[in-house]
C-alpha cells in the first residue's frame, strides 16, 4: 500500500509532474503562523516537504527547520533553486542534507524514527496529509505521533472539497476526516476557512467546484488537559 504510493511519488518527480508545488510562500502560513507564538530557535518539522519555499520562510523567521522528503530529485532541486550549498551525510536510513537552519532527511517518512528526527516543537503540514491516499492517512498520523514528542503541536493547512449535500455550517466546520484522524490525540482549533470556487484541471469543461481552504491548530490533549 505505502510502497505503491512511494513509487508514484518518485515517478511524479522524475517526470516533473509537480503542479502541486507552490512557486511562492503559502499566504495562510505567513498570515496565521505568528498566532501560535512559537519562540525563535524552536524546531519545526515539515513532513513530505518536497521543495517547498515555506521552509525558507520559516528559517527566515528564526526557526530550525527539519523536513523529510522521499525524492532525492526534490531535495536536490530545493537547494539548487535556492542557491544553497548543503552538506550531506548518512543518518540511519536517510541522507541528511543541511544548510544553515534548514535540514532535509531524504528517505521514506514511514521509516523515520524519533532518534533520526530529534526534538520537535511544532509540525507544519501544508499538504502532506491531503497528498496521501485516504487509506494511508491514518498510518501517517499514527506515525507522526510515534516520532514527535507528545507536547508537539501541529499547524495544519488543508484543502477540503465541499460535499454536494453539505450545509455551509458543515463546510465551514472541522472536517469529519480531520476529526476522525486527530481528535483522539489533539484538541482541534479551526482558526480560519476560505471558500473558493475552482475549476478541476482534469475536467476543465465542468463547472467550478467549491473548496474550503482551512487552517487548523492542533494541541496535544496530554498537554492541554
Amino acid at each position: 500500500m505505502i510502497d505503491r504510493d512511494n513509487k508514484l511519488w518518485l515517478q511524479l518527480w522524475r517526470e516533473r509532474r509537480i503542479d502541486f508545488h507552490q512557486s511562492a510562500v503559502n499566504q495562510l502560513l505567513a498570515r496565521f503562523w505568528p498566532s501560535i507564538n512559537l519562540a525563535r530557535g524552536s524546531r519545526v518539522f515539515v513532513p513530505l516537504c518536497g521543495k517547498s519555499l515555506d521552509m525558507i520562510w520559516l528559517a527566515e523567521q528564526g526557526y530550525e527547520v527539519v523536513g523529510v522528503e522521499l525524492s532525492p530529485l526534490a531535495v536536490q532541486a530545493f537547494f539548487l533553486e535556492n542557491r544553497l550549498k548543503p552538506s550531506r551525510r548518512r543518518v540511519g536510513k536517510f541522507t541528511l542534507w543541511k544548510h544553515g537552519r534548514i535540514s532535509i532527511l531524504c528517505g521514506d517518512y514511514f521509516l523515520l524514527t524519533e532518534g533520526d528526527l530529534g526534538n520537535i516543537d511544532t509540525v507544519y503540514d501544508r499538504a502532506a496529509l491531503t497528498a496521501l491516499p485516504e487509506d494511508i492517512r491514518r498510518h501517517y498520523v499514527a506515525h507522526l505521533r510515534l516520532i514527535t514528542p507528545k507536547s508537539s503541536e501541529v499547524f495544519l493547512l488543508t484543502i477540503e472539497d465541499a460535499e454536494e449535500q453539505e450545509t455551509l455550517k458543515q463546510a465551514f466546520g472541522v472536517g469529519e476526516e480531520i476529526r476522525t484522524l486527530y481528535s483522539s490525540g489533539f484538541e482541534i482549533d479551526l482558526a480560519h476557512v476560505e471558500s473558493v470556487f475552482e475549476v478541476d484541471p482534469d475536467w476543465p469543461d465542468q463547472l467550478p467546484v467549491r473548496a474550503e481552504y482551512k487552517v487548523y491548530r492542533l494541541a496535544s490533549k496530554s498537554v492541554s488537559e
